[in-house]
């Protein structure tokens, strides 16, 4: 007799569910297996934790009995945490798309009992609305056709799983004397303009609603307003973090950013907070603050890191996914006010003679700004924040609103909290370890630093088997093998540990697992890094792309990490790798210019990366000059401490430049082209500066 099996989970998504009269597996061979011995369709159902509209469904159907017996008696129930199994998400997302529907979640999908899609929506209401009938409707006539229509179905899971092979499927480039094909200057150029062409030049982030941060798309402006030296570029970046800063989507009381706004102005958010959107704007606010010091996004970075270590430290020291968007059953209340409530909470404090003020600035209105509440934000103050730092009334002011923040965010504890998922991912926790770690030596921050080396330790120690990785961890249990994300992710976090430590260990994680990366998940028929590896055993297609999702993609990244390898090994095997993975997507990435902006970042690292060894016995001298290259932005720069220059490997760039002295020396390379050693900080900082430029890299 079958039964709900989602009791023996540990995703908090999954045991969510673990009490519905559905009769739920969780994804796997055996789930798979029952399918084929019942010759049932398979219903699939993908959410995540701080999903409100998988909360939707769940209340409206899965905790109904009439649904759930239909559901029973009809189909093989399996139901995913998109988190968990991003392998299983991308692929089913991919066969939505494919069938002309935009994606979303609760994502579900109908399947054979092989896994092969044959129909599929994303939210379906409990009785007919928004223009969609009602879930039970769908459950009956879907079964109706699995049963009555067997060539319907067989058509449409054959032609939807050749094109999923075919979209998986990358032939390398090849120019017509033969040579593969890399993007060039002049295209990466060309394709800045484009993306800088749908910016919101009056509130930031792209143009229309609902905003999402699109992090790697202002990555790659920046990155080309500092080539390039366009203003208008950098000036496109900060004006989306600004807003973003000063938005609803920005928690200003316990700092934060929840995944996006749903209107065009970053007022309204979709109140989870994920742990992903916060390492890479954080990463992004750091290379941005870096440059222009701009003490608002010093701000935020302080605050970002600090809500990190307050609110996102699972057991042993990783780090959590999310946090939900509802409590009580009721999206953002956790986070939202009343003006009477404000009114009173900061009277009862002392803080009387700040009430006005307060409630100006931070948009606190009688009837609020959504919904009959209050989004506390700053959208229509931000010039009490100026370009300067300056603001009407002073730094006693800002000094009086923090402490009204602190007195509000006192009383939010005593509220009920939105759910935490506590499990801990090994991609998202490269991506914050990565993040903090470089805001902790950038803001000299160590505390940071040591929660980064902390959450490296666990990942390594928790979540690592015979050398291979697995991707999520939570109650005790590693589980899931890795996807080709956790490997380019910790890459990036074991080189970022290095840079600063200096300690060897973490250049051996990056190229171990860089190797674990070549045997088990490279496409030795054309090139690129599948989602999932070789000996993994339940899933249709192995998916390949260097498309970006929520996440920035595997292959995207390992252009980037590869290069960097290559300067501090000297090795190779390490460019050449990463060569042919600029090859094999160049092509591809030029149709959806959207969707691959991590990979065009990755190709101004192959092809301009900027080296800086600073060698010296000095210690306080080499600190120096530490500080100064922390001082000017260089995105993917790599830097190397050494006590002698003479220990770089043979075939490093920077050591034919190497030089015999008794002050610390500073060596600049950009690709293969290094600039004359430099032992004075004015003049060290001076050669940063061009060789990030155009007139020296020709980016």
């Amino acid at each position: 007799m079958s039964s709900n099996h989602l009791q023996y989970e540990t995703s908090p998504y999954l045991l969510q569910h673990k009490d519905n009269p559905v009769h739920w597996w969780a994804w796997g061979t055996d789930a798979l297996a029952e399918a084929r011995r019942l010759h049932k369709p398979i219903l699939l159902s993908v959410g995540y934790a701080a999903c409100h509209w998988c909360h939707v469904m769940a209340h409206e159907s899965f905790e109904d009995e009439a649904t759930a017996a239909l559901m029973n008696n009809l189909f093989v129930n399996i139901k995913v945490d998109r988190e968990e199994r991003p392998d299983i998400d991308a692929l089913y997302m991919d066969a939505l798309h494919m069938m002309g529907e935009q994606g979303g979640w609760p994502l579900t999908m109908f399947l054979t009992p092989k896994g092969e899609p044959f129909w599929g929506g994303t939210y379906f209401p409990k009785k007919p609305s928004y223009g969609r009938p009602s879930f039970q409707t769908i459950l009956k006539e879907i079964a109706r056709i699995y049963k009555e229509e067997p060539k319907t179905v067989l058509n449409n899971s054959d032609v939807i799983t050749k094109h999923l092979k075919q979209h998986s499927s990358f032939l390398v480039n090849s120019a017509d004397d033969g040579d593969s094909v890399i993007l060039n200057s002049s295209q990466l150029r060309e394709f800045a303009n484009k993306l800088y062409d749908i910016v919101d030049l009056k509130w930031g982030g792209t143009q229309g609603a609902p905003k999402f941060p699109q992090v790697g798309l202002f990555e790659f402006l920046w990155r080309k307003g500092l080539h390039l030296n366009n203003t208008d570029f950098q000036g496109s970046v900060r004006l989306s973090l600004r807003n973003m800063c000063q938005g609803g989507i920005y928690d200003h009381l316990g700092g934060g950013f929840a995944r996006y706004s749903v209107d065009d102005k970053w007022l309204v958010p979709h109140f989870e907070k994920m742990l992903y959107d916060n390492a890479l704007l954080l990463d992004l606010m750091c290379e941005v603050s870096r440059e222009t010091e701009d003490p608002l996004l010093k701000q935020r970075i302080f605050e970002t890191a600090e809500w990190v270590l307050r609110e996102m430290i699972a057991e042993g020291g990783g780090f959590a996914a999310s946090l939900d968007a509802d409590s009580e059953g009721v999206e953002g209340k956790f986070y939202v006010w009343d003006r009477d409530e404000v009114i009173a909470v900061l009277r009862d404090r002392g803080m009387g003679d700040m009430v006005e003020p307060f409630c100006k600035i931070y948009d606190v209105q009688e009837n609020g700004n959504w919904d009959g509440k209050t989004i506390l934000n700053r959208l229509e103050a931000i010039d009490y924040f100026g370009e300067d730092g300056a603001m009407e009334g002073g730094e006693d002011m800002e000094m009086d609103l923090q402490k009204c923040r602190n007195i509000l965010l006192n009383a939010r504890t005593h509220r009920i909290r939105p759910s935490w998922d506590d499990k801990v991912l090994s991609d998202w926790n490269g991506l914050m370890i990565t993040s903090l770690a470089k805001a902790g030596e950038i803001f000299a921050q160590t505390h940071w630093i040591a929660a980064s080396i902390t959450a490296f330790d666990f990942v390594v120690t928790q979540m690592m088997e015979v050398g291979r990785l697995y991707h999520s961890y939570r109650a005790g249990q590693a589980k899931v093998s890795a996807i080709s994300s956790d490997y380019a992710n910790m890459i990036g976090a074991a080189l970022c540990l290095y840079q600063i430590t200096t300690e060897e260990k973490y250049l051996d994680y990056a190229k171990d697992w860089a190797d674990i990366l070549d045997q088990y998940y490279w496409d030795h028929d054309e090139g690129g890094y599948f989602l999932i590896a070789q000996d993994t055993n339940d899933v249709l297609i192995r998916q390949k792309s260097a498309r970006d999702d929520a996440t920035p993609s595997a292959n995207g990244v390992m252009v980037s990490e590869l290069s960097k390898l290559f300067v501090l090994t000297g090795e190779m095997s390490y460019k050449d790798r990463a060569e042919k993975l600029a090859q094999v997507f160049s092509s591809s990435a030029g149709d959806n210019l959207f969707a691959h902006t991590k990979f065009f970042s990755g190709i101004l690292d192959l092809s301009s990366l900027i080296h800086v060894v600073i060698s010296g016995q000095n210690k306080e001298g080499r600190d120096a000059f530490v500080k100064a290259f922390y001082d000017v932005s260089l995105p993917g720069a790599v830097l190397q401490v050494v006590p002698d220059a003479s220990v770089l490997p043979e075939h490093s760039p920077a050591k034919p430049k190497a030089i015999t002295s008794d002050g610390v020396v500073a060596y600049i390379c950009v690709g293969a082209l290094c600039l004359e050693p430099a032992t004075d900080l004015a003049d060290f900082r001076g050669r940063l500066l061009l060789a990030r430029g155009d007139r020296l890299t020709n980016i």
